[in-house]
């Protein structure tokens, strides 16, 4: 009797032995997941990659994300709306800590970022403004100042007096707004006649082509074309070329973009902007780790405010430059933006 008692109290032990160590175990396992979700996770939505700008945006955001422990989830709706809002749901359903997004339609994802907020989700608008959404954060260049440049740039050439056009971007896209309205200032005081204004849908290089065959009488008018940026104008210049007006009308872009930049030195584009996508890459990324950890950055160089249309929403700006001929090697080369041998590439000459 008292040998079935003992190994009786064996067994108990035996089994609670393994209960304790089953215990430990599970604790081991939920620490160690609780430590993976602690890590930040980050959202990434973009519009697309047609604009060659942005992949360089997305390899410097991860890559400085990752560098302050964040993970990234890089999403690409390819420029359709509906296809960007099932994927900033599918950020939502993630326990995203931040979500960033450059917007396909800066008009039409309120409803997405409130979505965000109301799960505790900080959401940032990245290069292009959300409007009417109260984002925890806009970060861009000061587009304005964008439109001023490529309007200063045309006067500095003697367009004073003259007439130009618009061709501008996507008018979904509330920076191409800013951008106008900056250019529009210039030409205002300037006495420049603007005889006519298009908008690219979906940013569309083709569609601005198509203008200048099917306007070419308006077109031949003028002695200048404000395009929305260098991928449009990477559409206009051939077709003027065919005209045999390239380099007779200027043509002014933005983003730097290699074959602007090469345009340029070869004297069928005027100018283009410089926007330090590193910096503001760079700076976003900063920006959305700290508002993961519940920290502020009103310290931050250039914050201000804008307002949304209904909100006013804290602000980064930062400062783009004009890149002409003149300072191209300046400005562009020694960054290290574009190497010099790939700006004059048809230019031998000038390469070495």
């Amino acid at each position: 009797m008292k040998i079935r008692i003992k190994a009786l109290i064996l067994a108990m032990v035996f089994v609670l032995t393994f209960i304790l160590a089953s215990c430990n175990g599970m604790d081991e396992g939920q620490s160690q997941n609780k430590k993976v979700d602690d890590k930040i996770k980050i959202g990434l939505s973009f519009d697309s990659f047609i604009i060659e700008r942005w992949q360089r945006d997305r390899d410097v955001f991860v890559s400085a994300a990752k560098e302050l422990g964040a993970e990234v989830n890089v999403q690409n709706a390819n420029g359709v709306l509906e296809e960007q809002k099932n994927q900033i749901k599918y950020l939502i359903e993630e326990k995203m800590d931040v979500i960033v997004i450059i917007a396909i339609d800066g008009f039409n994802l309120s409803e997405e970022v409130q979505m965000a907020k109301d799960k505790g989700i900080k959401v940032i608008a990245y290069d292009r403004l959300i409007c009417n959404a109260d984002v925890d954060l806009y970060i861009s260049f000061d587009n304005e100042m964008v439109g001023t440049l490529m309007g200063q740039a045309m006067v500095d050439n003697g367009i004073g007096g003259k007439s130009v056009i618009m061709l501008g971007g996507s008018d979904s896209d509330n920076n191409v707004v800013l951008v106008e309205e900056g250019f529009k200032k210039v030409m205002r005081s300037n006495n420049v006649k603007i005889l006519d204004t298009m908008h690219a849908a979906g940013w569309k290089a083709e569609l601005a082509a198509d203008y200048i065959r099917d306007n070419f009488d308006t077109v031949s008018r003028v002695q200048g074309i404000m395009c929305g940026n260098d991928n449009l104008a990477s559409a206009v210049v051939p077709v003027l070329a065919e005209k045999r007006l390239a380099g007779d009308i200027m043509v002014v872009g933005q983003d730097a973009d290699l074959e602007a930049c090469q345009r340029i030195v070869e004297g069928t584009q005027l100018m283009t902007v410089y926007k330090p996508v590193e910096r503001l890459a760079q700076r976003a990324a900063e920006c959305a780790v700290k508002l993961a950890k519940g920290e502020k950055i009103t310290s931050e160089e250039g914050y201000s405010s804008m307002n949304d249309g209904t909100y006013d929403v804290p602000y980064i700006a930062l400062e783009p430059l004009m890149v002409t001929e003149e300072n191209m090697d300046e400005v562009i080369i020694a960054s290290g933006f574009h190497l010099k041998e790939d700006v004059y590439l048809n230019v031998p000459d000038k390469s070495e």
